[in-house]
Parts: C-alpha cells; structure tokens; sequence
C-alpha cells in the first residue's frame, strides 16, 4: 500500500485563470487538396472540450472533487458551451465578461489520430478595459469562505493580471495557493504556497539544468527568492521533482507506459496535487498522486481527465513491481505519508536467508497490528558477519524481492549495521515487533521507540522452523 487515493469528496477548491474553449474536429483523409499541398479531411465529428482553466477544473470534479471556476469570457456562443459543459461535468462556473474580445478558443484539427492544424481565436485580456478587474477580485474574494485551496492557472492571455493580488487575498484568508505559471518573470507569484512548472518553463528563470543536481539547487534558490513553500517541477519523461525546504528532494520517475498526448498534462498535475492537498494530503503525496494522474492522461488524445479508478488501477500496477522495496530515504517519505493518513506503522527486521512457512505466519501476525508493515533485513555482509562464512544462501537483492511478495508486507528496506537499531531511530514506528524469546527492553530501538510514545510487541516464533534447520536437512 504505497500510495492511498485521497477522499477527494472533502476537497473544494476554486481554479482561476484562463479559462478557453478546446474544439475538435475529426475525420479521415484520403487525398491531398488540388489547391494546395495539403491533406483534405472529411470532418465526421465535431467535439467541444472546455480548456485552459477550466480544464483543470474538470480534472477535479472528474476525482469527486467540488470545484468553483472563475474566468473571463466574452459574450458569444463559445461562452455558453463552455458554461454548459463546465455545468455537466460538475463544476460551478463563475464568469466574467469581457468587452468587444471573444471567448478564447482553440480549434484542432485531427486526422487518424494525428494533430494537423490549430486555429486560435482569441485576444488578449491584459490591456487596460479588457475586463473588469475590480469585479475579478470581488467575486474571487467572496469565493474563498467554503474551500482549501485556490489554483491559478496562467496561460499568459492576461485573466491574472492581477495575479498578486490574488495570491495576497488568498494567503491572507488562509487558503494555500497553487500557480501554474507562465513567462519569464515570476514575481507576481511571489508568495504562493507552491508553483508548477515544467523543465523548460523553468530554465526560461533560472538558466539551464541538465541534471537533477543543477534542478534542486536552482530551484531551491527560485523557490526562497519567491518566498514559495515548494516547488514542483515537471519533466516529461523524467517525472517530476519536489523541493521543499528542510526535507531531501524527491524525485518521481515517470508513470506514463504510452505517450499519446501531452495535451492538458499540466492542468491535470496541479488539479491533482490541488485536491489531494485539500483532501489533507502533505505535499511528497500529493506529488505521488499527481505523477500518476499525469502518466494516465498523457496516453489521452487531447485535453483530458482522470478518474479515481483509472487512479487505483495505476496504484494496484505499482504494487506488481518492484517498488515496494525501498531506499531509506524513500522509506522516510513513504512513513511520512503514511502518517500524515493516521495509518499505524508497525516495522521488523531479520536476514531472511531462506523463506519459510514460519516467517510467514510471523509476518501475517505482525502486518495484523497495523496498516503497513516495513521489514528491514541485513544486507550480505551483516548476514555474514552475523551467520558465519558460508551465509546468507541468497543475495540481499533476492531476500527482500521475496518479502516484497507477500501481501502482508508492504515495504522492504535494507541496513548495513548488525542491528537495525540507527535505521529504527529515523523511522520511529508506531510499534517494533520483534519474534522469539526476548524482553521489550532488549529489543534493538527500544529506546528510540518507546521515547517517542511507540511499543515494542514480542510475537512467538513458530515452533520446528528454522534457516538453520532447513540448511542442516538438506545437507543431510
């Protein structure tokens, strides 16, 4: 159970910026035209998506989320397909009109499944009397009562002008803020709770970043210039980064099994991470959760959604591989998540040089006392230096391989020491069990344990199992 779906039913947010109209039309070719050299396509299907901001709206109602979407539209035909499909797809929208400028709208044009033309009608919004920007702030501050956090989504058309006002009015209701910027000068974000860019988005700020090292320290700086709780970063098919201060970063390879379509991937992140921050998720869950969403839309044709059981399918594919077993360092941000979720964390260690019947019961009993279970076991040098020369029989990598099979166990770490009493210090569970006839209080991290308010647990062992006594029958 390395990552949980957040009750996203508990989550409101409101989504301000941007808010356009994604047309789609579709058909086949079969000839190139005689007036130009260009394909000619029969449209068969005419489709309308809402877009820009207020596609991440629908991200959110799309995982049961209550979302509020506030933009600029003009008066025209655009503008009520567009309310309309916001309103059948479960989001409240909350317009404001624009004076002599069109909704925008972007028209693709698609054949087998390829992109050939996009047609733009738009203008922009930043002049002065495009819209009116007193009527933006009212209505956005009378919405911030009822919800957790606000997303603004800048596609650089001018609706965020304002956008530090926004952000002002927002922190000081005590709303988190998440901004998907655009441009090159940020400054209007400063003070947000988190932004989202994507890599190139980024180096546009700060320069080039060629590798992870040159992400964290740039974008650590971008983040306390702006005076920025996190920063998300997003890489294509690298996954994403997270930085936030006083934790190590957190890189998230990529979910995506097929990339189809990279359209609206942005919008789902921030949706994602938005509603899982409002559902009471910390910010490496939130993450997790949204680098998920964001391997899922991307084998999507166009601007697209997720639901909650495209999520869990994702989430029960993760727990097939090899990812239950761990580095330390993740283990951390898997407990760190894991309690932030009210789980009971119940850990163990062991060599676990032959698989038996009596680990297994062991083990069963020991995942009964809580939610998750960690198993930390001795790497092949402790083994040795604990069992003799002629152990462990199987390498560390395959021990824990086999452990991360069980399902009663959910994560597996290795540890160098003979004991694993430094590990159990930095991770502190709620309860250390410990199998044979030993005392709490001899019960490597003990100590550690039992002074930040956990137990220490004595299982019996199962009689007439053993490594030791496997090994002796067999050489017998």
């Amino acid at each position: 159970m390395q990552t949980a779906i957040p009750e996203f039913d508990r989550a409101r947010l409101l989504v301000a910026g941007d808010v356009m109209l994604d047309r789609y039309w579709q058909g086949p070719t079969s000839r190139i035209s005689p007036e130009a050299p260009v394909p000619v396509v029969r449209i068969q299907k005419d489709e309308t998506r809402p877009g820009g901001a207020a596609n991440v709206a629908l991200n959110i109602a799309a995982l049961g989320g209550h979302a509020r979407l506030l933009g600029v539209v003009g008066r025209d035909e655009a503008a009520e397909k567009l309310r309309a499909e916001s309103c059948r797809h479960g989001v409240d929208p909350i317009f404001v009109y624009a004076k002599g400028h069109p909704t925008i709208t972007k028209l693709r044009v698609l054949s087998r499944n390829q992109q050939l033309i996009r047609l733009d009608f738009e203008e922009s919004l930043s002049q002065l009397g495009a819209f009116d920007r007193q009527d933006y702030l009212e209505r956005f501050r009378s919405c911030l009562g009822d919800l957790q956090v606000v997303i603004l989504s800048d596609y650089g058309k001018g609706t965020l002008i304002d956008a530090a006002e926004l952000i002002g009015a927002a922190r000081a209701a005590g709303r988190a803020v998440l901004v998907d910027p655009k441009g090159s000068d940020w400054r209007p974000y400063r003070g947000a709770t988190l932004i989202t860019p994507n890599l190139t988005e980024l180096e546009a700020v700060v320069g080039a970043c060629p590798d992870e090292a040159s992400i964290v320290a740039k974008g650590g700086r971008l983040r306390d210039e702006l005076g920025l709780d996190a920063l998300l970063v997003t890489r294509s098919e690298h996954g994403m980064t997270l930085l936030v201060p006083g934790h190590p970063p957190l890189h998230l390879p990529t979910e995506a099994r097929e990339v189809f379509d990279v359209t609206g991937a942005g919008d789902t992140v921030i949706a994602t991470f938005g509603a899982a921050l409002a559902a009471g998720h910390d910010f490496a869950h939130a993450a997790r959760i949204a680098n998920l969403a964001a391997g899922i839309v991307v084998g999507k044709l166009g601007t697209a959604t997720v639901s909650t059981a495209e999520l869990a399918r994702a989430i029960s594919r993760t727990h097939e591989d090899d990812s239950a077993v761990l580095s330390e360092e993740a283990l951390l941000e898997r407990v760190a998540a894991a309690r932030a979720q009210g789980q009971v964390v119940v850990m163990t260690n062991g060599c676990f040089d032959l698989l038996h019947v009596g680990h297994v019961r062991y083990l069963e009993a020991a995942r009964r006392l809580g939610d998750v279970l960690i198993v930390a076991v001795n790497d092949d040098d402790s083994v040795k230096r604990l069992k003799g020369p002629t152990r462990p029989l199987n390498q560390v990598a395959d021990r824990m391989r086999m452990l991360a099979a069980l399902k009663c166990v959910d994560w597996v770490v290795p540890f160098a020491e003979d004991t694993p009493q430094r590990l159990v210090g930095r991770v502190l569970p709620d309860l250390l069990v410990k199998g044979g006839d030993y005392r709490p209080e001899q019960v490597a991290g003990y100590a550690e344990v039992t002074a930040n308010g956990g137990q220490v647990v004595i299982l019996d062992f199962y009689a007439g199992y053993s490594t030791t006594g496997i090994i002796e029958r067999a050489r017998s």
